[in-house]
């Protein structure tokens, strides 16, 4: 007889494989859509080909709905090859540890999967003028800093730089930043002068008092004399 509690831990796995599937489904169609966008138009014509995108998913969905109620016996190849993508969209770690656990914990929890590393403003930076033409798609930005996407985001909104359709060249058009929305770099501090140094360093005959250990020194440059 086949274990209940082994098919309840497979069941969840595969739940939860079909809502990261689901998901990443989404976020791809949406960011194809949005990549229609041209931001050397306005009105209508900037959205024209976000509007197109979103005919074609439409009918393509539409599209398969019919071939599935005029051939039901699809299924038995679709459904398949949905359970195995599924089961893909899955970090390895994260399928085999409902194996490893009771039944309680048996479940993955979706945030499993290592959180990639944070860039700062400073990396976002200077990958944009080192990959910006001058703008930059956070696709482009998330592969040159071993990043994903989802964290440069984060680094933008937490400094309220825009995400916004943008333009590099030999690319298209696809969600990303300018570089004109950074900030200018800090400025390096000036030299701090030590208690009881002279601050001024120029040439000229000025007389110069300073302090050491209770000493009184007084310094008068050397005159220059004309020849």
């Amino acid at each position: 007889m086949s274990d209940p509690t082994a098919m309840q831990r497979g069941a969840r796995t595969l739940t939860y494989g079909q809502r990261l599937l689901l998901r990443r489904i989404g976020r791809r169609a949406a960011a194809w859509v949005r990549a229609g966008r041209r931001d050397d138009l306005d009105g209508l014509a900037a959205v024209l080909g976000c509007l197109l995108r979103a005919a074609v998913l439409a009918a393509g969905a539409y599209g398969a709905w019919l071939l599935i109620r005029r051939w039901p016996a699809v299924l038995w190849l679709a459904v398949p090859l949905w359970c195995w993508a599924a089961i893909r969209a899955i970090p390895q770690e994260t399928a085999e540890r409902p194996s490893e656990g009771d039944e309680e914990s048996s479940e993955p929890a979706p945030d499993a999967e290592q959180a990639p590393a944070l860039p700062t403003l400073q990396d976002v930076r200077e990958a944009v003028s080192r990959v910006g033409t001058p703008h930059a798609h956070l696709a482009v930005l998330a592969e040159a800093l071993g990043t994903t996407t989802d964290r440069v985001r984060e680094v933008l909104a937490e400094h309220h730089i825009p995400v916004e359709p943008v333009r590099m060249r030999g690319r298209g058009t696809s969600t990303g930043v300018k570089a004109g929305h950074f900030p200018a770099p800090a400025a390096a501090p000036e030299p701090v002068v030590a208690a009881g140094q002279p601050a001024n360093n120029n040439t000229n005959n000025t007389r110069v008092e300073s302090h050491a250990g209770g000493a009184h020194i007084t310094v008068t440059p050397a005159r220059q004399e004309a020849h």
